[in-house]
C-alpha cells in the first residue's frame, strides 16, 4: 500500500515535471517508480515522455510499447508512440495504431487532437477530421484545437466551415498571420475589407520583413483577386525576399542534383535489371502523376481518381524516402538537402528491388481494394528513372504548362524554396526543362504527356486521351471531378473543389512588365514562352 502510494506521489511530480518541461525530474521519477514495479505502465509512459523529449524516437517507441504491453488500454501510451513512429516516417505502424486505439479517445480533447494531427500529417485527414471535431465538441473556444479542425475541414472540403472557424479565431485574435493567410486561400476576395484589416496589422505591428511572410503572400494573393496587380506583385515580393532570407537555400545543389540523375538514369540503366513487375507493385498498377508544381498535377490526380478502377494515395515523400535510404549516404541532418547529386549516384547503384519494395511497403498503409493506385507528388519528375526502373508496368503522367503562368504560380506561393526568388526560379526552370527533355529521350512513349492549358480549354477530349494512355475506359464521373469527396492536403487543396476553369491561362501577363526579367532570362535561355 505503502509502495502504491509512493509510485501515485512520483507519478504526480513527474506529471508536473512533464508540464514544466524538467525532462530530468521526468526521467528520474520513472526510474524510480520502474525501480519499484517493473511491470509499471506508468513508469515505462513517463520514460517513454522523456526519450521523445530527448529526440531519440527509436527508444521512445520502446518505452511507450511497454507501457502498452503492462497495460494494454494505455490509448495515450498507443497515440504517443504512433508519433513517434510517424517521425521515423513509418506511416504505416502508426495508421495501424491509431485505428485500433481511434475509439478510445472519446474523452481526452488531448488525444483526440494529437491522433488527428498524426493522422493528417501522414496523409489520412478523413480520419483525422471526426477526432478534431471531438476534441472541440468536449473543449469548445481553444484556439489550438479550432485552428487544427479548421486547417483539416479545408483538405477534407469542408470549406464553409473552414471559414467559419477562421472568421472565430481572428474575432480573438485579429493579429494572428497564418489565420488571416489561411483565410485568404479560401475565396476569391470580392471587396477590400480583408485587405484593410491585414494592412492595419502590418501597419500596427511595424514588425521585421521575416515575421510577416505569411500576411504577405496573403495580401498579394486578395489583391490579386481584386485586379491590382502592381500592389499584388509587391507584397508577393516581398513574401519570397522575406521567405528567402530566413535560410541559406542555394539553387546550385538542386541544379547539380538534376545533372546527376541526367547523367546516371540513362536509357541502357533504366532497362537493365529491373524488378518482375508483379513483385515491383505488389499486384497493383501505379499512376505516377509528375510535373512542376502548380501545372495541374492535383486536377489531373482528381479526374484519374474519380474513375472507379483508380484510388489515390494523394501525395507522400516516400519515394525520395526510399532513395535516400537505400543510398546509404543520406544523413538525418534536418538542415541538409533533401535530396544531392552524391545520394543519387549511390542510390543508382543499388539494387533497384529495395527502391520498389521500399515503396511499396511504405505506401500500402494507404491501399484500399481497387486495381490501380495514383501518386501524386509533382517533385517525383525528379525521380522518374528510379520510379520507370522499378516499376516496368507503371503509367508515367507528365504535366505541362506555360512556363511564365507555371513559374508565377510558383513564385505565388510560400511552399518553394526555388521559387522564392525569380533570380533562383529562372535558372531552377531551365534545369527542370532540360531533366524534361532527358526524360522523352529515354522513356519515349512510356511518358504520357498532358497539357494543362488543353485540359482546362478541351476537358472531355483531353480527358478521353489520357483515360486511354493509361488503359481505362472512359467513365462520366472523370468529368464531374469535383465531386470527388475525398481528402486533398496539398496547395490546390480548395481549387480542386471547383469544375474546370481558364482563369489562371495566360495569367501571368497581367504581371508582365514585373516578370520580365524572368522572361528575358527563360527567353534567352532558349525556352518557348508561347
Amino acid at each position: 500500500m505503502q509502495s502504491s502510494k509512493e509510485i501515485e506521489r512520483l507519478s504526480a511530480s513527474a506529471r508536473r515535471a512533464v508540464q514544466a518541461r524538467d525532462w530530468q525530474t521526468v526521467r528520474a521519477s520513472a526510474k524510480e517508480i520502474l525501480g519499484r514495479q517493473r511491470d509499471s505502465a506508468e513508469g515505462h509512459f513517463l520514460l517513454g515522455l522523456y526519450e521523445k523529449a530527448s529526440n531519440r524516437p527509436e527508444q521512445a517507441i520502446k518505452s511507450f510499447g511497454r507501457a502498452l504491453g503492462c497495460d494494454a488500454e494505455r490509448y495515450d501510451a498507443a497515440v504517443e508512440k504512433a508519433g513517434q513512429h510517424m517521425r521515423l516516417h513509418e506511416h504505416g505502424a502508426a495508421a495501424e495504431l491509431l485505428d485500433e486505439y481511434a475509439e478510445r479517445l472519446g474523452n481526452s480533447p488531448l488525444y483526440l487532437d494529437m491522433a488527428g494531427t498524426i493522422y493528417t500529417n501522414i496523409g489520412l485527414p478523413d480520419r483525422g477530421w471526426p477526432l478534431y471535431r471531438k476534441a472541440n465538441d468536449l473543449q469548445p473556444g481553444v484556439a489550438l484545437l479550432q485552428a487544427n479542425l479548421a486547417a483539416c475541414s479545408v483538405y477534407v472540403g469542408k470549406l464553409d466551415e473552414a471559414r467559419d472557424l477562421y472568421g472565430k479565431l481572428l474575432a480573438n485574435a485579429p493579429e494572428h498571420q497564418r489565420y488571416h493567410y489561411e483565410l485568404s486561400r479560401l475565396a476569391r476576395a470580392q471587396d477590400s475589407a480583408h485587405v484593410d484589416a491585414m494592412l492595419s496589422v502590418l501597419e500596427k505591428r511595424k514588425l521585421a520583413p521575416e515575421q510577416n511572410v505569411y500576411l504577405y503572400y496573403a495580401l498579394g494573393k486578395e489583391l490579386e483577386d481584386l485586379e491590382r496587380w502592381d500592389e499584388s506583385f509587391d507584397f508577393y515580393k516581398k513574401g519570397g525576399d522575406a521567405a528567402a532570407s530566413l535560410g541559406n537555400y542555394s539553387v546550385e545543389n538542386d541544379l547539380q542534383t538534376i545533372d546527376r540523375v541526367i547523367e546516371v538514369c540513362s536509357r541502357d540503366w533504366i532497362r537493365n535489371g529491373a524488378p518482375e513487375p508483379d513483385a515491383a507493385a505488389g499486384g497493383k498498377t501505379p499512376i505516377f502523376v509528375v510535373g512542376l508544381p502548380r501545372s495541374g498535377t492535383t486536377l489531373t490526380e482528381r479526374i484519374l481518381s474519380s474513375h472507379s478502377r483508380v484510388e489515390s494515395v494523394s501525395e507522400s515523400f516516400f519515394m525520395q524516402d526510399v532513395i535516400r535510404q537505400v543510398s546509404g549516404v543520406a544523413g538525418r541532418d534536418p538542415k541538409s538537402p533533401a535530396m544531392t547529386p552524391k545520394i543519387i549516384a549511390a542510390a543508382a547503384g543499388k539494387d533497384i528491388a529495395r527502391i520498389a519494395k521500399g515503396y511499396r511497403q511504405a505506401i500500402a498503409y494507404r491501399f484500399d481494394d481497387k486495381p490501380m493506385f495514383i501518386e501524386k507528388f509533382p517533385e517525383n519528375f525528379l525521380y522518374l528513372g528510379f520510379i520507370a526502373k522499378a516499376y516496368p508496368e507503371a503509367r508515367l503522367v507528365h504535366l505541362n504548362r506555360n512556363p511564365m503562368d507555371n513559374c508565377f504560380a510558383l513564385y505565388k506561393q510560400s511552399f518553394f524554396r526555388y521559387a522564392y526568388r525569380l533570380e533562383d526560379l529562372g535558372p531552377y526552370y531551365v534545369a527542370y526543362r532540360r531533366l524534361h527533355d532527358h526524360w522523352r529521350e529515354v522513356l519515349g512513349e512510356r511518358l504520357v504527356e498532358v497539357d494543362y492549358e488543353a485540359l482546362v480549354s478541351d476537358q472531355e477530349d483531353t480527358t478521353r486521351a489520357l483515360l486511354d494512355a493509361v488503359g481505362l475506359e472512359f467513365e462520366e464521373a472523370c468529368l464531374r471531378f469535383e465531386q470527388n469527396r475525398t481528402a486533398s492536403n496539398t496547395a490546390s487543396s480548395v481549387q480542386i473543389r471547383e469544375k474546370v476553369h481558364t482563369r489562371s491561362v495566360n495569367r501571368w501577363k497581367y504581371y508582365e512588365k514585373h516578370l520580365a526579367p524572368l522572361r528575358d532570362y527563360l527567353e534567352k535561355a532558349g525556352i518557348n514562352l508561347a
